[in-house]
Protein backbone atom coordinates (compact mmCIF):
# COMPACT_ATOMS: atom_id res chain seq x y z
CA UNK A 1 0.00 0.00 0.00
CA UNK A 2 1.34 3.45 -0.85
CA UNK A 3 1.38 5.91 2.07
CA UNK A 4 0.01 9.25 1.61
CA UNK A 5 2.11 12.61 2.70
CA UNK A 6 -0.08 13.05 5.77
CA UNK A 7 0.20 9.13 6.26
CA UNK A 8 3.76 9.13 6.04
CA UNK A 9 3.75 12.72 8.59
CA UNK A 10 1.51 10.68 10.76
CA UNK A 11 4.19 7.83 11.45
CA UNK A 12 7.20 10.11 11.56
CA UNK A 13 5.48 11.67 14.55
CA UNK A 14 4.74 8.55 15.95
CA UNK A 15 8.23 7.63 16.17
CA UNK A 16 9.18 10.58 17.16
CA UNK A 17 6.52 10.49 20.18
CA UNK A 18 7.63 6.77 20.82
CA UNK A 19 11.99 8.32 20.92
CA UNK A 20 10.62 10.67 23.28
CA UNK A 21 8.81 8.76 25.81
CA UNK A 22 11.55 5.82 25.94
CA UNK A 23 14.16 8.19 26.30
CA UNK A 24 12.07 9.80 29.81
CA UNK A 25 11.94 5.79 30.33
CA UNK A 26 15.17 5.47 30.35
CA UNK A 27 15.89 8.42 32.51
CA UNK A 28 13.56 7.86 35.08
CA UNK A 29 15.30 4.64 35.63
CA UNK A 30 18.42 6.07 36.54
CA UNK A 31 17.39 8.40 38.57
CA UNK A 32 17.16 6.36 41.21
CA UNK A 33 20.58 5.64 41.08
CA UNK A 34 21.93 9.76 40.38
CA UNK A 35 20.63 12.87 40.66
CA UNK A 36 19.29 15.60 37.76
CA UNK A 37 22.33 17.44 37.33
CA UNK A 38 24.23 14.02 36.66
CA UNK A 39 21.99 13.41 33.83
CA UNK A 40 21.70 16.24 32.14
CA UNK A 41 25.69 16.40 31.84
CA UNK A 42 26.35 13.19 30.97
CA UNK A 43 23.29 13.26 28.82
CA UNK A 44 24.36 16.73 27.03
CA UNK A 45 27.74 15.29 26.10
CA UNK A 46 26.56 12.79 24.30
CA UNK A 47 23.86 14.97 22.50
CA UNK A 48 26.48 17.48 21.69
CA UNK A 49 28.74 15.36 19.98
CA UNK A 50 25.99 13.80 18.11
CA UNK A 51 24.46 16.72 16.98
CA UNK A 52 27.70 18.45 16.58
CA UNK A 53 28.82 15.80 14.07
CA UNK A 54 25.26 16.18 12.21
CA UNK A 55 25.28 19.81 12.09
CA UNK A 56 28.82 19.85 10.30
CA UNK A 57 28.16 17.09 7.93
CA UNK A 58 24.91 19.40 6.91
CA UNK A 59 27.11 22.34 7.03
CA UNK A 60 24.84 24.03 9.56
CA UNK A 61 27.83 25.38 12.22
CA UNK A 62 27.46 29.21 12.08
CA UNK A 63 29.43 31.64 14.71
CA UNK A 64 28.91 30.88 18.63
CA UNK A 65 27.90 34.75 18.91
CA UNK A 66 24.37 33.38 17.60
CA UNK A 67 23.93 32.28 21.59
CA UNK A 68 24.07 35.83 22.57
CA UNK A 69 20.85 36.62 20.34
CA UNK A 70 18.13 36.90 23.25
CA UNK A 71 15.17 34.59 21.47
CA UNK A 72 18.31 31.90 21.55
CA UNK A 73 18.87 32.67 25.03
CA UNK A 74 15.97 32.85 26.02
CA UNK A 75 15.21 29.24 24.41
CA UNK A 76 18.27 28.07 26.37
CA UNK A 77 16.95 28.73 29.31
CA UNK A 78 13.71 27.56 29.28
CA UNK A 79 14.74 24.15 28.08
CA UNK A 80 17.49 24.00 30.84
CA UNK A 81 14.12 24.82 33.53
CA UNK A 82 12.44 22.19 31.34
CA UNK A 83 14.51 19.62 31.47
CA UNK A 84 15.76 20.27 35.40
CA UNK A 85 12.28 20.29 36.27
CA UNK A 86 10.85 16.96 34.09
CA UNK A 87 13.63 14.73 35.11
CA UNK A 88 13.48 15.76 38.54
CA UNK A 89 9.46 15.36 38.82
CA UNK A 90 10.20 11.85 36.72
CA UNK A 91 11.90 9.81 39.88
CA UNK A 92 8.58 11.37 42.33
CA UNK A 93 5.74 10.46 39.85
CA UNK A 94 4.24 7.65 37.35
CA UNK A 95 5.43 8.74 34.35
CA UNK A 96 2.07 8.66 32.27
CA UNK A 97 1.03 10.98 34.64
CA UNK A 98 4.06 13.30 33.85
CA UNK A 99 3.37 12.45 29.98
CA UNK A 100 -0.12 13.52 31.07
CA UNK A 101 0.25 17.15 31.95
CA UNK A 102 3.04 17.64 29.17
CA UNK A 103 0.40 17.46 26.86
CA UNK A 104 -1.34 21.04 27.78
CA UNK A 105 1.91 22.14 26.63
CA UNK A 106 0.37 22.95 22.78
CA UNK A 107 -2.90 24.83 25.02
CA UNK A 108 -0.06 26.89 27.14
CA UNK A 109 1.64 28.01 23.62
CA UNK A 110 -1.48 29.19 22.24
CA UNK A 111 -2.21 31.01 25.50
CA UNK A 112 1.51 32.34 25.32
CA UNK A 113 1.36 33.68 21.31
CA UNK A 114 -2.09 35.14 22.27
CA UNK A 115 -0.42 37.12 25.55
CA UNK A 116 2.77 37.77 23.73
CA UNK A 117 3.58 37.53 19.84
CA UNK A 118 -0.77 39.01 19.99
CA UNK A 119 -2.25 36.37 17.77
CA UNK A 120 -5.77 36.34 17.63
CA UNK A 121 -7.87 33.71 20.09
CA UNK A 122 -11.36 33.82 19.26
CA UNK A 123 -13.84 32.44 22.66
CA UNK A 124 -13.48 28.88 21.18
CA UNK A 125 -9.89 28.63 22.05
CA UNK A 126 -10.30 29.94 25.06
CA UNK A 127 -12.66 27.52 26.28
CA UNK A 128 -10.68 24.81 24.80
CA UNK A 129 -7.49 26.20 26.80
CA UNK A 130 -9.39 26.49 30.12
CA UNK A 131 -10.80 23.14 29.66
CA UNK A 132 -7.67 21.92 28.93
CA UNK A 133 -6.26 23.46 32.16
CA UNK A 134 -8.86 22.55 34.32
CA UNK A 135 -7.68 18.43 33.02
CA UNK A 136 -4.63 19.14 34.02
CA UNK A 137 -5.62 20.13 37.37
CA UNK A 138 -7.77 16.58 37.42
CA UNK A 139 -4.29 14.91 37.06
CA UNK A 140 -2.69 16.59 39.38
CA UNK A 141 -5.49 16.24 42.14
CA UNK A 142 -4.15 18.74 44.65
CA UNK A 143 -5.24 17.67 47.92
CA UNK A 144 -5.84 19.42 51.64
CA UNK A 145 -2.17 20.73 51.46
CA UNK A 146 -2.06 22.23 48.46
CA UNK A 147 0.09 20.91 45.20
CA UNK A 148 2.83 18.59 45.41
CA UNK A 149 6.45 19.05 44.50
CA UNK A 150 6.66 16.59 41.81
CA UNK A 151 2.99 18.21 40.27
CA UNK A 152 4.72 21.69 40.60
CA UNK A 153 7.82 20.47 38.67
CA UNK A 154 6.07 19.27 35.92
CA UNK A 155 3.69 21.95 35.50
CA UNK A 156 6.51 24.34 35.64
CA UNK A 157 7.89 22.10 32.80
CA UNK A 158 4.96 22.68 30.86
CA UNK A 159 5.24 26.17 30.72
CA UNK A 160 8.94 26.13 30.38
CA UNK A 161 8.48 23.97 27.39
CA UNK A 162 5.38 26.16 25.90
CA UNK A 163 8.20 29.18 26.28
CA UNK A 164 10.87 27.07 24.52
CA UNK A 165 8.47 27.03 21.54
CA UNK A 166 7.25 30.44 21.92
CA UNK A 167 10.68 31.63 21.58
CA UNK A 168 11.62 29.48 18.50
CA UNK A 169 8.90 30.74 16.91
CA UNK A 170 10.97 34.50 17.13
CA UNK A 171 14.57 33.38 16.44
CA UNK A 172 15.71 34.46 12.73
CA UNK A 173 15.38 32.35 9.89
CA UNK A 174 18.99 32.95 9.31
CA UNK A 175 19.79 30.57 12.06
CA UNK A 176 20.21 27.20 10.92
CA UNK A 177 17.75 24.92 13.40
CA UNK A 178 20.76 22.61 14.08
CA UNK A 179 23.03 25.23 14.89
CA UNK A 180 19.97 26.59 17.42
CA UNK A 181 20.15 22.91 19.08
CA UNK A 182 23.91 22.76 19.03
CA UNK A 183 23.76 26.36 21.15
CA UNK A 184 21.52 24.89 23.03
CA UNK A 185 22.95 21.16 24.12
CA UNK A 186 26.34 22.54 24.62
CA UNK A 187 24.30 25.26 27.50
CA UNK A 188 22.66 22.36 28.62
CA UNK A 189 25.53 20.13 29.27
CA UNK A 190 27.10 23.40 30.92
CA UNK A 191 23.75 23.86 33.18
CA UNK A 192 23.81 20.40 34.54
CA UNK A 193 27.36 20.50 35.31
CA UNK A 194 26.24 23.36 38.18
CA UNK A 195 23.17 21.54 38.77
CA UNK A 196 25.26 18.33 40.11
CA UNK A 197 26.27 19.91 43.40
CA UNK A 198 22.76 21.75 44.57
CA UNK A 199 21.14 18.45 43.65
CA UNK A 200 23.08 16.36 45.95
CA UNK A 201 26.19 15.31 44.45
CA UNK A 202 28.34 13.61 42.50
CA UNK A 203 26.77 9.95 42.56
CA UNK A 204 29.16 6.63 40.88
CA UNK A 205 27.92 5.78 37.64
CA UNK A 206 27.53 2.14 36.66
CA UNK A 207 28.33 1.04 33.10
CA UNK A 208 24.19 -0.06 33.10
CA UNK A 209 23.33 3.68 33.46
CA UNK A 210 26.09 4.92 31.04
CA UNK A 211 24.52 2.85 28.49
CA UNK A 212 21.20 4.09 29.28
CA UNK A 213 21.87 7.34 29.09
CA UNK A 214 24.09 6.65 25.58
CA UNK A 215 20.24 5.23 24.47
CA UNK A 216 18.35 7.83 25.87
CA UNK A 217 20.59 10.69 23.92
CA UNK A 218 19.98 8.45 21.13
CA UNK A 219 16.36 8.10 21.19
CA UNK A 220 16.38 11.76 21.73
CA UNK A 221 18.50 13.02 18.62
CA UNK A 222 16.22 10.49 16.58
CA UNK A 223 12.75 12.14 18.40
CA UNK A 224 13.56 15.49 17.19
CA UNK A 225 14.90 14.53 13.62
CA UNK A 226 11.78 12.71 13.27
CA UNK A 227 9.59 15.32 14.46
CA UNK A 228 11.32 17.77 11.85
CA UNK A 229 10.62 15.48 9.07
CA UNK A 230 6.86 15.26 10.32
CA UNK A 231 5.78 18.54 9.98
CA UNK A 232 8.28 18.62 6.72
CA UNK A 233 5.91 15.52 5.19
CA UNK A 234 2.23 16.14 6.51
CA UNK A 235 0.38 18.67 6.97
CA UNK A 236 0.51 20.31 10.26
CA UNK A 237 -2.62 20.75 11.13
CA UNK A 238 -2.93 16.67 10.40
CA UNK A 239 0.34 15.37 11.87
CA UNK A 240 0.48 17.66 14.91
CA UNK A 241 -2.86 15.52 16.87
CA UNK A 242 -0.13 12.53 17.05
CA UNK A 243 1.66 14.12 19.55
CA UNK A 244 -0.48 12.80 21.93
CA UNK A 245 0.83 9.51 21.21
CA UNK A 246 3.59 9.96 23.88
CA UNK A 247 0.78 9.50 26.27
CA UNK A 248 -0.29 5.97 25.16
CA UNK A 249 3.71 4.93 24.99
CA UNK A 250 3.91 6.57 28.39
CA UNK A 251 0.89 4.50 29.89
CA UNK A 252 2.45 1.34 28.44
CA UNK A 253 5.97 1.95 29.80
CA UNK A 254 4.92 2.66 32.84
CA UNK A 255 2.91 -0.45 33.56
CA UNK A 256 5.94 -2.72 31.57
CA UNK A 257 8.29 -0.94 33.25
CA UNK A 258 7.68 0.49 36.54
CA UNK A 259 4.38 -1.74 37.67
CA UNK A 260 2.18 1.77 37.23
CA UNK A 261 -1.53 1.77 36.89
CA UNK A 262 -3.08 4.84 35.62
CA UNK A 263 -5.74 5.66 37.75
CA UNK A 264 -9.23 6.46 36.79
CA UNK A 265 -9.25 10.09 36.93
CA UNK A 266 -5.86 10.62 35.44
CA UNK A 267 -6.95 9.16 32.36
CA UNK A 268 -10.21 11.56 32.56
CA UNK A 269 -7.83 14.26 32.57
CA UNK A 270 -5.80 13.29 30.38
CA UNK A 271 -8.96 12.51 27.96
CA UNK A 272 -9.62 16.11 28.65
CA UNK A 273 -6.71 17.63 27.96
CA UNK A 274 -6.43 16.33 24.62
CA UNK A 275 -9.56 16.72 23.54
CA UNK A 276 -9.01 20.24 24.34
CA UNK A 277 -6.06 20.27 22.85
CA UNK A 278 -7.14 18.63 19.07
CA UNK A 279 -10.28 21.01 19.07
CA UNK A 280 -7.71 24.09 19.42
CA UNK A 281 -5.45 22.41 16.77
CA UNK A 282 -8.88 22.08 14.66
CA UNK A 283 -9.78 25.93 15.03
CA UNK A 284 -6.28 27.24 14.47
CA UNK A 285 -6.44 25.32 10.95
CA UNK A 286 -9.50 26.51 9.91
CA UNK A 287 -8.38 30.01 11.38
CA UNK A 288 -5.57 30.02 9.22
CA UNK A 289 -7.53 28.66 6.17
CA UNK A 290 -10.28 31.74 6.31
CA UNK A 291 -7.23 33.96 6.52
CA UNK A 292 -5.37 31.99 3.07
CA UNK A 293 -9.22 32.63 1.29
CA UNK A 294 -9.18 36.00 2.07
CA UNK A 295 -5.36 37.02 1.19
CA UNK A 296 -6.65 34.72 -2.00
CA UNK A 297 -9.76 36.95 -2.39
CA UNK A 298 -7.69 39.96 -2.27
CA UNK A 299 -4.90 39.19 -4.58
CA UNK A 300 -7.91 38.97 -7.40
CA UNK A 301 -8.98 41.87 -6.88
CA UNK A 302 -7.40 43.97 -9.80
CA UNK A 303 -5.44 47.22 -8.62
Amino acid sequence: MQLTKNMRGALFMAAAMAGFSCSDALSKTVIASMNAGQIILIRGIFTTLFVYLLARRMGALRSWKVILQPMVALRIACEAIAAATYITALGMMPIANASAIQQAVPLAVTLGAMIFLKEPVGWRRWTAILVGFAGVLIIIRPGPDGFTLAALLVTACMFATAARDLATRCISNDIPSLMVTMCTAVSITIFGAFCIVPFGGWQPVSTTSLLEILLASVLVLIGYQSVILAMRTGEISFVAPFRYLSLIWSTLLGMIAFGEMPDGWSMIGAAIVITSGIYTFYRENKRRAAERMAQQAEARIPA
